[in-house]
């Protein structure tokens, strides 16, 4: 049995302004019934992401301790 193509990034949090993924672009419920999609509707699914990523909000990244120590460290010199 061939694998199901995914367009999952494993960046799995859902934007609450357009319910769609940040990492991959697909509703909840698309997510929870991917395998059972025809190979039909997943094309078109994977067809709409692309459109669809452009228009969820990007959540800024947070800072990571390593990277705040050494902002830290630069400007206390």
């Amino acid at each position: 049995m061939p694998a199901i193509e995914s367009p999952c990034i494993l960046v799995c949090s859902v934007d609450m302004k357009t319910g769609y993924c940040f990492g991959c672009g697909r509703t909840r419920e698309e997510i929870s019934g991917w395998i059972g999609m025809t190979p039909e509707r997943r094309r078109e699914v994977m067809a709409e992401l692309p459109a669809r990523l452009e228009t969820v909000e990007r959540r800024p990244r947070r800072e990571t301790r390593r990277a705040r120590m050494a902002r830290e460290r630069d400007t206390a010199v």
